[in-house]
C-alpha cells in the first residue's frame, strides 16, 4: 500500500506590529503580457480626482489563483451571512460614465416652407 504524496509545508505568515490597513473601493486593473496590474483608490464622494494608493502586481498564474481564492471565499461568506446585493446590474460605460449627460437639444423646428415656384 503506497503512502500519499505529502503537502509541502505553508509559510507561516507575519504581520508586522506596524502594518497600517488602507481602505479602498475602486481597483483599476490594466495587464501586460507578463503581469497583472492592480490600482488601488478611495473614491470619496465630492471628490475631483482618486490618488492611487496602492498598486499591486501580479504574475498571470497569480492572479487566476487570486480570482479562484476570492470566489470560494466570496461563496463561503454568502452561505454564512446572505447574498451580497450589488446597487444595480448595469454595464461598466454606466457605471463610468452615467454622470455624463449629452447636451440639450434644442427643440425640432420644422423648415420653412419653400415658396410657389412660378
Amino acid at each position: 500500500m503506497s503512502n500519499p504524496p505529502q503537502r509541502p509545508p505553508q509559510p507561516k505568515l507575519e504581520l508586522p506590529a506596524d502594518l497600517q490597513p488602507v481602505y479602498a473601493n475602486l481597483v483599476r486593473i490594466s495587464h501586460s503580457p507578463v503581469e497583472i496590474v492592480f490600482d488601488y483608490a478611495a473614491l470619496l464622494p465630492g471628490s475631483g480626482s482618486l490618488r492611487i494608493n496602492n498598486r499591486i502586481l501580479m504574475s498571470p498564474i497569480g492572479a487566476k489563483l487570486f480570482l479562484r481564492a476570492l470566489s470560494d471565499n466570496i461563496a463561503r461568506y454568502e452561505a454564512a451571512y446572505g447574498e451580497i446585493s450589488l446597487p444595480h446590474e448595469s454595464s461598466l460605460a454606466n457605471d463610468l460614465f452615467r454622470s455624463i449627460h449629452p447636451p440639450d437639444q434644442p427643440p425640432f423646428e420644422p423648415p420653412p416652407p419653400e415658396p410657389p415656384a412660378g
